[in-house]
């Protein structure tokens, strides 16, 4: 059941996919504000309490909805509702056009719309970014956006369907994802309280999505070096990995670095306002070994994350044959 509604959801997302500043979307992501910042008390014991509510209430509803359906209607209503929370919860498209326009530009020539194209995107300045630095940027935003909108999802999905949860792990992940998000935001005048939520709240979504996205990303860092270059790309995961704070995306995109043998990290963008969407911090103040980043690799990305998903749907075809058949 789980191959099959991943399959449909995966198709509708392709031909129909939900915009990221969509109702749902944006809906999703108002839940997780209004409950932190009505129920932000500052203090990192309740903090607990209102990230539960934000992220675990949902949780259980999408759990106890797929229960209901598959107890008291059949299995084929069932898989329709892990279906609609994966095209919900899956955002290939969502990320993907940005990638595919700056790509377009690029092979066009039309360096001063790539920057632009970028800075939109990710909210930084990039106009005066050196072809290859864009590029680089360029694989380093996509394939974190990648994990987060696609493999993550995946991962956690596959993981909650084993356990008869549904598809319960792919809106613990998202809503994860987007609780992350929400940044602590400082008035100018210091008697003012916090416009956002407290430091204690944004400690505790920031530990909570760490531990959530272990797993995946070292699930996603494992299928890159598995269906690129493999030897390159553990070396590089196990020797420069820990480089970055948030290991979680240094590993990504260490071994992403070596499974397409391109330099990535280096400095970081200057912000010039609140990004929408995935927040990426370039991991290493070096660049990890490789070649230079260059337009083919942009190409070689698209194949990398491709092949992925076509790994993971193979695998979660095992798993329900073999689940079936015991």
């Amino acid at each position: 059941m789980s191959f099959i509604a991943l399959m449909f959801a995966l198709i509708l997302e392709q031909v129909r996919p939900l915009s990221e500043k969509g109702w749902v979307q944006t809906g999703l992501r108002a839940w997780i504000t209004w409950v932190c910042r009505a129920l932000d008390m500052g203090q990192s014991q309740r903090a607990w309490v209102v990230w539960l509510l934000a992220v675990a209430a949902p949780t259980v509803v999408t759990w106890l909805v797929y229960g209901l359906l598959l107890w008291w209607v059949g299995w084929p209503m069932a898989v329709l509702w892990s279906m609609v929370v994966l095209y919900v919860t899956l955002g290939f498209r969502q990320f993907s056009h940005h990638f595919t326009d700056i790509r377009v530009a690029l092979e066009a020539g039309d360096e001063v719309l790539a920057r632009q194209l970028f800075a939109d995107w990710h909210q930084v300045d990039a106009m005066d970014l050196p072809r290859r630095e864009m590029v680089r940027h360029v694989i380093e935003h996509a394939l974190i956006a990648a994990h987060r909108h696609v493999f993550g999802v995946l991962a956690w999905f596959s993981l909650g369907a084993a356990f008869g949860l549904g598809p319960a792990g792919a809106v613990l992940y998202r809503m994860s994802q987007y609780a992350m998000a929400v940044k602590p935001q400082k008035t100018a005048n210091p008697a003012d309280v916090l416009q956002g939520v407290s430091e204690a709240l944004h400690q505790v979504t920031q530990r909570a999505w760490h531990v959530i996205d272990w797993v995946p990303a070292r699930l996603t860092a494992l299928f890159f070096a598995v269906v690129g270059n493999f030897e390159e790309a553990i070396d590089c995961w196990r020797q420069h990995a820990s480089r970055y704070p948030n290991d979680n995306d240094g590993t990504l995109i260490a071994a992403t670095a070596g499974a397409l043998n391109v330099q990535l990290g280096g400095a970081q963008l200057g912000g010039k306002g609140e990004a929408v969407g995935d927040e990426v911090d370039p991991p290493f103040s070096e660049s990890l070994p490789g070649r230079e980043p260059e337009l083919g690799h942009l190409r070689s990305l698209v194949g990398l994350v491709w092949r992925s998903v076509v790994l993971w749907l193979v695998l979660l075809s095992l798993l329900s044959l073999a689940r079936l058949l015991g």
